[in-house]
């Protein structure tokens, strides 16, 4: 009789396939170890608590708390806004010197006749800085010594939805998270009753160049992250009241029941996208409360309204939303992205550009000095501008896109106000001093908010993924 039981025979293995099903043993293993990194990677995320940010600690002292990014969707002109280029004036509609473009990237002028384009308008300089501005933005200009203008910008995308995408997120890959997502990821929100990242949409007559909603996705973070459009015209949220017969305490019993029910969920599957509807039903019911008052401008006096040219609140003016942005900098919202679609100007550029600067010069303007006055400046970083440049020859009645040289602004947040970095060649084609990338805006935005941009990652396909790629580096010449 064999001194096993028959059922053991099953487990007798030789030595071959002893070492066989060890390999298979150890490699389930090593993937266990894997599994359970990322699931310790993500089982704060999956917590349905209010996220307090993935940085415990800042890496560096923090000068800014919120940004307010003004996108100026479409790529305006730096030859119609903060490059002044006399000589490019005198050469205006003669050919354009081989020289500076042969071999290059063009988008629609490849292999075409070039010609230079001066710009139409004059500069001035302003402010006891200095710094030049074009004539056809009078209120920017008065805030010249707010302002640091970097000139020496470059991209790496020369179409619109990459270059937006670049401009955002880092890459051009789709589901990586944009900066909104980012910094509510790093840094959380300040604020429980309003979403931590905001986005606000408005268009002029010209250059209405369209704009994705991946621009503020979360990506490969936890969609809690995402930013979430506010609608610039109307009601800023779609059937934010309770539906009929359907009172205030009668809601919070819903709310509560579905919460159990995923809470049960939650402590069953370690998933970050369950934290996520946990937090966006309890969002959803504050949100009731918060956003009738955020959007009551009643409380604004006249002489606020006039300053930055609302004819009426909620009409889907850019006006109406850069004072949106600042009530919402007032009640802690991380980031707050103002799209402005109106600069893509391959022809018109005269009547695009007067259109745009007139839409966009006071409410700018007014934004900074309302929040300078308020004590939100200081800690606020604004940034102006948009995915790239426009091309010093001219196309038909306007200009080509333009990846070689291309201005923005910031100011408040820690940056040196009065200033201007870089440089760009005789005739602004490319940008030929202290050029700085894409990746190098982000790193410096993300030092002023205190974090090292190496250092802000989350895992994804096993990979390190951060805002900045493997580039990079904080322009240290800018912040004060």
């Amino acid at each position: 009789m064999s001194p096993f039981h028959p059922s053991f025979e099953a487990l007798r293995v030789n030595r071959r396939s002893f070492l066989q099903q060890s390999s298979y043993g150890l490699g389930g293993m090593a993937m266990a170890v894997l599994h359970g990194q990322s699931h310790a990677a993500t089982s704060d995320l999956a917590k349905p608590d209010d996220w307090k940010g993935a940085l415990k600690v800042p890496h560096f002292p923090v000068k800014a708390k919120r940004v307010i990014f003004l996108c100026m969707a479409g790529g305006p002109s730096q030859f119609e806004t903060f490059d002044w280029k006399p000589e490019l004036k005198a050469l205006h509609d003669q050919p354009f010197p081989e020289s500076f473009t042969k071999g290059q990237q063009l988008a629609q002028l490849q292999g075409a006749v070039l010609k230079a384009r001066g710009s139409f308008t004059n500069f001035q300089k302003h402010g006891q800085s200095g710094i030049e501005v074009s004539d056809l933005f009078p209120e920017i200009a008065k805030q010249a010594d707010k302002l640091c203008v970097i000139r020496s910008m470059q991209t790496e995308q020369i179409n619109h939805d990459t270059a937006h995408a670049f401009m955002n997120t880092g890459s051009i890959i789709k589901g990586r998270p944009s900066m909104g997502s980012w910094l509510t990821y790093g840094l959380g929100s300040e604020t429980e009753d309003l979403p931590g990242f905001i986005v606000l949409t408005s268009a002029g007559k010209y250059g209405q160049q369209p704009i994705s909603a991946r621009q503020w996705s979360s990506g490969v973070l936890p969609s809690r992250f995402q930013g979430i459009q506010f609608q610039s015209k109307g009601d800023a949220v779609h059937y934010i009241g309770n539906p009929d017969g359907v009172c205030q305490s009668t809601q919070r019993q819903v709310i509560e029941e579905i919460q159990r029910l995923n809470g049960f969920l939650a402590e069953e599957q370690n998933d970050p996208e369950i934290a996520t509807r946990i937090s966006q039903y309890e969002m959803a019911f504050k949100m009731q409360s918060s956003v009738p008052e955020l959007t009551d401008f009643t409380e604004e006096n006249q002489a606020t309204l006039d300053r930055y040219g609302v004819k009426e609140p909620g009409d889907g003016s850019f006006a109406s939303n850069c004072l949106l942005a600042r009530r919402l900098a007032e009640r802690g919202v991380r980031m707050i992205q103002l799209y402005h679609r109106a600069w893509d100007h391959h022809g018109q550029i005269e009547e695009g550009m007067q259109d745009g600067a007139a839409t966009v010069d006071r409410p700018t303007a007014a934004l900074l000095q309302d929040l300078e006055e308020r004590g939100l400046l200081e800690d606020t970083l604004v940034l102006w501008g948009g995915e790239f440049g426009r091309t010093p020859m001219g196309q038909g009645t306007g200009r080509d896109h333009h990846i070689l040289s291309f201005s923005v602004f910031m100011a408040g947040g820690g940056i040196k106000p009065g200033t201007t970095w870089g440089a760009t060649d005789e005739l602004g084609y490319r940008a030929v001093e202290d050029i700085v990338s894409v990746h190098d805006l982000h790193a410096t935005m993300l030092s002023l908010l205190g974090i090292d941009h190496h250092r802000l990652t989350t895992k994804f396909q096993g990979l390190d993924v951060r805002l900045t790629g493997v580039a990079g580096k904080v322009i240290r010449g800018i912040v004060a």
